[in-house]
Formats: C-alpha cells, structure tokens, sequence
C-alpha cells in the first residue's frame, strides 16, 4: 500500500499554508469553547453515552471520531439542545446547553446530517429566514458573502426543490453560519458529495477556523480529520477511547509499518509480536517498526526461516490504520484511556 498524501487531494490550501499550526493562538481568555462533563444517555436498554468527558479549546479544529453507534450524534444532539443528557454537564462558551439554552444555541452553528429544507424557498430566501431566527434583519451582505464562498451565487435564486443534493448541502452549511457562531459543529458534511465541493467547502471552513472560529468535525473520511483536525477524540460504545493531538496519534499508535508479502513460508515466530493487524482479505503481513533500522533484522530472520519475499513496502501509517488499531484494541475496560491519550486526563 503507497503512502497517501490525502492533504494535497483534499486540502491543498492547507498544504500552501504550510505545515500545520496549532490554532489555538486564538484563545481569547480561559473560557473553554466545549465543556463535556461526566455525559450520559440512555435509550431502553443501550446505553448511548457512558460517561464522556472532554474540553475544546476555543479556535480549535477538533475531530470526533468514531463507527456507526458510538455515540457522535447523541453527544451533538445534546450539544446542539435537540437531546438532553440524563446526567452530566455541557456548556458552550461557558453557557450551559439546558440552563442557559438561549446563549448556548446563539454561540453555536450546527450542520446536520441530514437534508432538511423547506422546498418552497429559494435559497436566499432560506437563509433570510434562518437569520430571522436569531433576530438578525439587516444580514445580506453576510448572505451573499457566505453564498460566494459555497459557491451558491449562481443558485441564489433557485427554488430549494431545483437544487442537486450538493448543492443542498451546501446550503446546510450556510444555514449553520448565517448568525455568525463563533463554534461551527459539522456532523458529516461531506457525506455523499463530490471531491469539488468538499474542497469548496474546506477552504470555506478553514478560512473561518483562520480567523477564530472553533471547529468540531465529524467524519468517516478519515484523511479529511487527518489534514485537517488540531486534535481527535475517538469514542467507541459511548466511551472516549482515544484523546490526544492529531501527529501525537500518529506517532504512538502508529509510525512505520513494514508490509511483506510471502511466495514462500510465513512470517517467524520471532516476529510475531510486531505484526499489525491486516485489512479484510489482505494476504499481506503488516510489521510495526520502531525505525528505518529496524527492516534488516527482521529481513534476516525470515531469510534464516526460509520464507521467500515476493513483494516488500514501507509505509508510513495514516489515520485510517490508527484508528483501526485503536477500534480493534482487546481488554478495553469502561473508562480506561490508551497509553497516548493520558493528555485527556491531565
């Protein structure tokens, strides 16, 4: 498997930044962006939400990951006031979401899932009306500015029933940011769309989190949290497993792999415990390194086994193998956190 640049597919403008920055430079004062406290939910008889707890920094891109039924949207439904936690606490800004909904929902600009429109509005239209909703009258120079970055100008005056489903994304994103919120929240907003708007829609995002927006992102397209997100937290059954900045998950769960694929023999026995686990129907074995220097020594044990090579690559590890490997982690207790992510619990 080559190395995957995914940043230059999808997110050259990154790249012409240059190496990516912590952008929590923009903090403007202690006051955490997101505040999750001690969070649980129920449903009958699953238990959505097992206690999650995690802060966001304000100006932060931060990803929260993790596989169908895990907990992502119960934790944005809760955040966003469409669900209410059984126990637990969560703020925006300092406001909290039950006591305090007003304010919290003001500071907050929500991309759902799913396409949820009124068919009889033009696109302008539609976001005159969301800003009607935060009591914001005199908002068409914000419109039109927000439509020319989602490359929506064109479509202004299009009936919201005419448009692509693309396009109606895109006008999802722009209902979220019509009020100005200084945390943007998008729950898969790239979901089914092309690469062109993905990347519209990145630069878009970027540029705001450049200028001090917070960012929580959700996503199955991992290449997108990698390029894009400060830090991760991944959940799994309603627990935080994983927490730590984006290139330390990179480094400790990952790093270097070694991938052989055998005409002959099979790996030693010796190697055994660097093998990584392997893609469904891979013949190939992946082997952790600790290095560059490590590929000789195990190149000599399995010429001393008798094991043929047919095929040999080095890879460098992506977001995708991290988090299979954190995902496939055994002996997980309730509660516990990786070795990599003790910053959760500094």
């Amino acid at each position: 498997m080559p190395d995957r640049d995914i940043r230059a597919r999808f997110a050259p403008h990154i790249l012409a930044a240059g190496p990516r920055k912590s952008r929590t430079r923009h903090k403007q004062s202690a006051m955490k962006a997101i505040e999750i406290h001690d969070v649980r939910k129920r449903y009958r008889n699953l238990q959505a939400l097992k206690g999650v707890s995690f802060t966001v920094e304000r100006g932060e891109f931060f990803g929260l990951l993790g596989p169908n039924g895990a907990g992502k949207t119960t934790l944005i439904s809760i955040l966003a006031g469409l669900n209410r936690a059984d126990s637990g606490r969560v703020s925006v800004l300092g406001h909290d979401v039950v006591a305090d909904y007003r304010m919290a929902r003001r500071m907050l600009g929500v991309v759902p899932q799913e396409l949820v429109f009124d068919p009889f509005f033009t696109v302008r239209e539609t976001l005159r009306l969301q800003s009607g909703y935060f009591g914001l009258t005199r908002n068409d120079d914000w419109i039109d500015e927000i439509m020319a970055n989602l490359d929506l100008t064109g479509k202004a005056d299009a009936n919201m029933r005419q448009l692509s489903g693309g396009m109606k994304r895109r006008v999802l994103v722009a209902q979220a940011l019509v009020h100005r919120p200084p945390v943007i929240v998008l729950d898969e907003p790239t979901a089914g769309v092309d690469v062109e708007l993905r990347q519209t829609l990145w630069k878009f995002i970027s540029r705001l989190n450049r200028e001090g927006h917070t960012i929580i992102l959700t996503t199955h397209y991992l290449e997108e949290a990698e390029a894009l997100c400060d830090r991760i937290a991944m959940l799994k059954f309603g627990e935080v497993v994983a927490l730590d900045r984006t290139s330390n998950l990179l480094t400790q769960f990952a790093g270097l792999q070694l991938v052989l694929t055998f005409a002959r023999g099979g790996l030693p026995a010796a190697l055994e415990p660097l093998r990584m686990p392997a893609n469904p129907g891979e013949r190939a074995v992946r082997l952790r390194l600790s290095g560059y220097q490590a590929v000789e020594p195990i190149l000599a044990a399995c010429r001393e086994a008798g094991c043929d090579i047919e095929d040999m690559e080095i890879n460098k590890a992506d977001l995708e193998d991290v988090f299979v490997q954190i995902m496939r982690r055994e002996g997980h207790m309730p509660g516990a956190l990786p070795h990599a992510t003790m910053e959760a619990a500094a």
